[in-house]
């Protein structure tokens, strides 16, 4: 039975849902028209942020080596089973953010390159996340995700807004992008049309529709979609356990029952159970091309995160990275394991003759080298191949060169999904190695 043609936007579709179909290789792209659309069905990149605050161990952030020879310091263990498949960059930073503050001054422009406004005032300029998200308009259901797991900052710290220190991702120069906190509510975005109606599952939804596609599928792309199903669900269901577990409160309760009605949503009470479901829903939404543009805030800079589930929960996550403890390498390493599990769910998930993870391009980073707020240079990791196009397995020494700018990282990355730009930030000049 031949293939029937699919529009690359089709939706798998129920009452108040729609579902973003994975990459299907058998299946060509099509144009609304009915025509063939440029570029064939190659599977598009996809562009991640994850943002880690506050720095890292000073002694255990580094690598040699290169390939499967790789070598890293203790903070970044948890990426050794990828080592071939990233970039270890040294050296990148952001003139503008050496003009003081701190924190705050140290991770406002951290994707944008931009002057930091003073006094209480809030400008940056646009991000990187969201100039590629708004060029990619109308490709995906959701222009962009912008995720965090730690509240946002209202307070002024050495001159400087502390919104800078809460948002990497910014709509406009006055505008930071909105974070969802909410994982439940995250996961509304990317499926459902009217969150109002959620008194039924998204894959029961869509399901009459979905047992039609897998008729006009070849057995792979049944087996893909298959997976693909089964992880929607996944999610879907530790949401609600989560929910039913009493751990989606948003607080510590100071009672034995709440004196007041819970929320119906909420932020895990857990910071390692919140971390993990973002990371889901992040790989969720690059797996069905519901966006190809997320920003992952793993904590705000000056953060107040503790960690009791690594038995850490004697000092917040700030204060903790002017230590350079054990404790600290333990945090450290924790936040690196979401990066870790974010590409190895990348990589478990063939498209065509890459991965995932070979089509995207996961970007890690902090605002400062360590705790001692150094960002003289910052700590930068580069997961993912862009489609084919980034050569990884690579240590990149930017140190001492006369282009070692974050937007120059930027402008070659923006390129890589597509989208080419004579200036970005601060920069002229693209990184030639990217």
């Amino acid at each position: 039975m031949p293939v029937q043609p699919l529009s690359r936007r089709t939706f798998l579709r129920g009452v108040g849902v729609s579902m973003a179909l994975p990459w299907l290789e058998s299946s060509p792209v099509w144009g609304d028209d009915g025509a063939p659309a440029r570029g064939s069905s190659e599977p598009p990149v996809r562009f991640a942020a994850l943002f880690c605050g506050n720095g890292f161990h000073r002694t255990e952030w580094w690598a040699k080596d290169e390939g499967r020879g790789l070598e890293f310091g203790k903070v970044l263990e948890p990426l050794v089973p990828h080592r071939q498949k990233l970039n270890f960059i040294r050296g990148l930073y952001n003139q503008e953010a050496l003009i003081g503050g701190i924190h705050s001054c140290q991770t406002g422009n951290l994707l944008t390159g931009a002057h930091l406004a003073p006094g209480g005032e809030v400008r940056s300029g646009i991000s990187c996340d969201q100039l590629l998200a708004e060029r990619t308009r109308g490709l995906t259901k959701v222009p962009s995700l912008v995720l965090g797991c730690e509240p946002p900052i209202a307070a002024i710290h050495k001159n400087y807004s502390m919104i800078y220190s809460s948002h990497i991702s910014w709509s406009s120069a006055t505008a930071p992008t909105p974070l969802e906190l909410y994982p439940a509510l995250a996961f509304d975005r990317l499926f459902r049309d009217d969150v109002g109606r959620a008194d039924r599952s998204v894959l029961d939804a869509v399901l009459e529709d979905a047992r039609g596609l897998q008729r006009n599928v070849s057995t792979a792309d049944r087996r893909r979609l298959d997976e693909y199903l089964a992880s929607v669900r996944d999610v879907e269901q530790r949401i609600a356990g989560a929910g039913q577990a009493g751990r989606l409160q948003g607080w510590r309760p100071t009672l034995e029952k709440p004196d007041v009605p819970r929320p119906a949503g909420g932020v895990p009470q857990d910071i390692d159970q919140h971390m993990r479901l973002m990371c889901d829903i992040l790989v969720l939404a690059f797996r069905t091309d519901t966006t190809r543009v997320c920003t992952l805030k793993l904590n705000n800079d000056h953060s107040s995160l503790r960690f009791p589930h690594l038995g850490v929960d004697y000092m917040i996550h700030h204060l903790l990275s002017h230590t350079d403890n054990a404790d600290w390498l333990k945090v450290n390493q924790f936040f690196v394991q979401q990066l870790a599990y974010i590409a190895q769910k990348l990589d478990a998930v063939q498209e065509g003759n890459r991965t995932l993870l070979d089509n995207s391009m996961i970007l890690f980073a902090s605002s400062m080298m360590t705790g001692g707020h150094n960002n003289d240079q910052l700590p930068v990791v580069l997961l993912g191949k862009g489609g084919g196009q980034i050569r990884t397995g690579r240590i990149l020494d930017y140190l001492g060169k006369p282009n070692r700018k974050m937007c120059s990282l930027y402008l070659s990355l923006l390129e890589k999904a597509g989208v080419r730009l004579p200036a970005f930030g601060d920069s002229t000049e693209k990184l030639t190695e990217i």
